[in-house]
Order: structure tokens, then C-alpha cells, then sequence
């Protein structure tokens, strides 16, 4: 068994180094505050979720890497599209011409240089960044407080972590909602995705060239196609488990299957060539029962994760990081981190969630469409864009109303703002 053979101390360490984890840290370390960041991988690492949202590019601003993206020069993607199953196509929700700013051009973006240039921007600010360590559990005092995390390195020895705050930011591993047992599943939205990468496919002329596209299949499943450079298309199949697995449990036959049921899809890969490979994963919605514990915050998928749909998973990670690292600074500033200083956090955070998981229930309402939505209710475009978008702080309560007549939206859930209790202990510093 290793020993440790290390202790550090800082302010804040935080856990995963994905973008809400790296924009916790480069704004934490902005502000003077002494940060880790401990990565399990080594950068470049490969992630799925390459389409932004607009409103992606303000937490892009303020860690002030906009440069840095258009130098990369990433496929821009100015709108999103829907296609029925014959082929046809709504017209783009373009966000330029909802709003005439930089905001309105958007990006699609492979996640290995993406999440390396945030990492990579941590530490400029300041943060300390390690990578290949793996956190195993968060140490408490006798309070319960978390007082920091221990885990081991890529040569196996352990290594202590002391904090006067910790961020869990591991991503859909959820490390503290694991061992917590804080995990709740959004009863409606148990999809599985399957996905993988074509060469040479089909894109859009003009304008439409790197839109995000939703092509629509039978039992309200799901396309995506997403645009990237170097001529390579993103495609993945989202629907229920039994309906994908109905005759098959191989990935390549149920795409194949699948690409069968879409004209649009069928025509625009019928000239690429598929490789790499088919990727799966389920579980898709859910949410901890707590934002944190008294020094301890969660941020990005560590806290939630809502289905794909809307391409929001890399926007509320960013989101939350900018929100956590304003609310770290406040507590720390105060000489309290407790639970409770993390409350108006978790409120907001799930203002943000909720708005967004009624889009994504109305998506999946047999009833309900976007065509007939906005045919119906003209005067709503404009808050629906501002979904779209991710402009989330606005009021949507006329644009749910319209929503409402033609879907069954859900109530908000009565979890994930609330500060946590006091918890018994895992892990004692004392006994490190």
C-alpha cells in the first residue's frame, strides 16, 4: 500500500480541469486566490459535446480566450436547424438576426484542444494545474466540513490536498454525488446516445454550412449533426433504450438502421465515410440532490446534466464555473464556507436548468413542434431564440404559456438548490 508522501494547502482546489472546473480556477486565481486544479487525464483528451451556444461567448470573454478561439479557427456555427423525417427542414433559427452582436456567431469545436486551451488558461491565471492525479475521496474534519481530497498521482503515490474550499468538477463521473449517494435521475428523460465521426459527408450551402442540425425519428428519437473542421461531421443517434435495442445491441448496425429513417440524414452522409468509433452512453438527465456542502461546491455535470438536445452541457458548464467562482470568492471573503453560503448558487443554477428542461420536455411531447408553436404564437420567436441561445436569465414565462398549448411542461424539481446537512464523515484529515 503507498503512503503519502506530500500535503499542499490552497484556498480553493478544484477537482477535474474539464471547462467548468478550469473556469472556476482561471477566475478564482484572477482574483488572488492560491488554486489547484487536479485533472485525472492528460491534456488532449478526447470529449463529445462540440456544439456552443451563443451565449457561450461572455464566460468565453471574461476568461479572455475569444482570441484564442478565432485563431484556432473553429467551424462558426450561426443557427440551428430541424428536420422531419422526409427530408424537410424548418427554417434556421439564425441568431444573428435575433441580436446584432458577437454573441450571435457561435462555434463548433473538437473538445480535445478546446478543453486543453481553458486548462491552459487556468494556468495562466495562476491556477496550479496537475494532471494525471486521481482524486479517490474528499477529507472532512470533525464537523463534517470538507477540508480537502486525497488521491494519487500517475506514479501511484498519494497525495493530500488541503482547501478551504473544494470544487468537484469530475463531469458526468460525479465524484461526490457518487460516493454521496446524491444522484437523481430526471424521471422523463432516460435516453442512451450512440455516436461516432464521418469524413467527406454533406454539409449546407451558405450561411447553413456549420449549423447544428436535429433530424427527427420515429418515437420522438434523434439525430444530431454537427459540423467540424478538417471536413468531419459529428453524428450521434439519441432515443429510448428499448427503441434503439429493439433488434440490435451493436452500435454500427443501430446507426446504420437509423440513417434509413431520415432522408436528410441518409442523403448528407451517403457521400462520407464513417470512422473511429461508435461511442455510447445513458443515463442522460440528471441532478444532485445538493449543490454542495460546507466546503464543497459543485459545478458543470458534477451537479447536473440535461439531455443533449439543446446543445446546453458545455454553456451551464461554463455558466456554473463563472457562478461557483463568484460565489467561492464571496464565501472566502466572508471566512464562511458553509453550506448555506452556497444556497442563492444552487437557486440560480437551477433557474437556469429548469428554464431549459422545458424546452427539452416540450422537444419530446408528441403534441408539440417549433413550426406550429411559432405559427401559432408569432409574437414568441423572439424568447424562444433567446433559449436557443442560452440567454437564460430573461423572463419565459409567456413563451412557456404558448409552450403550453401544445405540450405538457414539468414542474420545477424541489432539489439541487438546497444547502446539504450535515453529513458524516468518509474521510478525517485528522487521520491522514
Amino acid at each position: 500500500m503507498n503512503t503519502v508522501f506530500t500535503e499542499h494547502s490552497y484556498d480553493v482546489v478544484v477537482v477535474g480541469g474539464g471547462p467548468s472546473g478550469s473556469t472556476t480556477g482561471a477566475l478564482l486565481a484572477e482574483k488572488g486566490h492560491r488554486v489547484a486544479i487536479l485533472e485525472k487525464e492528460h491534456f488532449p483528451r478526447y470529449h463529445v459535446g462540440e456544439s456552443l451556444m451563443p451565449f457561450c461567448y461572455f464566460s468565453l470573454e471574461r476568461l479572455g480566450v475569444l482570441d484564442k478561439m478565432k485563431e484556432i479557427g473553429y467551424t462558426q456555427k450561426l443557427s440551428v436547424q430541424f428536420v422531419n423525417m422526409d427530408g424537410n427542414r424548418s427554417t434556421p433559427f439564425y441568431f444573428f438576426q435575433h441580436r446584432d452582436h458577437p454573441s450571435s456567431y457561435t462555434w463548433q469545436v473538437e473538445r480535445s484542444d478546446f478543453d486543453q486551451m481553458l486548462f491552459q488558461r487556468a494556468a495562466e491565471c495562476g491556477a496550479e494545474t496537475i494532471e494525471r492525479f486521481r482524486v479517490t475521496q474528499f477529507l472532512r474534519d470533525d464537523s463534517g466540513t470538507v477540508v480537502g481530497v486525497k488521491g494519487s498521482g500517475g506514479d501511484g503515490k498519494e497525495m493530500v490536498f488541503h482547501a478551504r474550499v473544494t470544487v468537484d468538477a469530475t463531469g458526468r463521473d460525479a465524484l461526490a454525488m457518487s460516493k454521496e449517494r446524491w444522484r437523481e435521475r430526471d424521471p422523463k428523460l432516460g435516453k442512451i446516445a450512440i455516436w461516432t465521426y464521418f469524413k467527406g459527408a454533406k454539409r449546407d450551402p451558405g450561411l447553413d454550412a456549420g449549423s447544428t442540425t436535429v433530424a427527427y425519428l420515429p418515437e420522438k428519437g434523434w439525430f444530431w449533426y454537427i459540423p467540424l473542421r478538417n471536413d468531419i461531421v459529428s453524428v450521434g443517434v439519441v432515443a429510448d433504450r428499448d427503441y434503439l435495442y429493439s433488434d440490435s445491441r451493436e452500435p454500427a448496425e443501430i446507426v446504420a438502421r437509423e440513417i434509413e429513417k431520415n432522408a436528410w440524414i441518409k442523403d448528407h452522409l451517403a457521400p462520407g465515410e464513417q470512422f473511429g468509433e461508435y461511442w455510447v452512453t445513458g443515463e442522460y438527465s440528471y441532478r444532485s440532490r445538493y449543490c454542495a456542502d460546507s466546503g464543497l461546491l459543485l459545478v458543470g455535470d458534477a451537479f447536473a446534466f440535461l439531455d443533449p438536445v439543446f446543445s446546453s452541457g458545455v454553456f451551464l458548464a461554463l455558466k456554473s464555473g463563472e457562478m461557483a467562482a463568484d460565489a467561492i470568492d464571496r464565501a472566502l471573503g466572508a471566512n464562511d464556507t458553509s453550506a448555506s453560503q452556497f444556497e442563492h448558487y444552487g437557486a440560480e443554477l437551477c433557474s437556469h436548468i429548469e428554464t431549459m428542461r422545458k424546452l427539452v420536455y416540450a422537444f419530446y411531447d408528441d403534441n408539440f413542434s417549433f413550426g406550429n408553436l411559432v405559427r401559432k404564437h408569432p409574437d414568441i420567436r423572439g424568447d424562444l431564440t433567446d433559449c436557443l441561445v442560452g440567454n437564460v436569465a430573461t423572463d419565459f414565462e409567456k413563451l412557456f404559456e404558448g409552450m403550453r398549448d401544445f405540450a405538457e411542461l414539468p414542474a420545477e424539481l424541489d432539489y439541487g438548490f438546497k444547502a446539504a446537512p450535515a453529513a458524516i464523515p468518509v474521510a478525517k484529515a485528522a487521520a491522514v
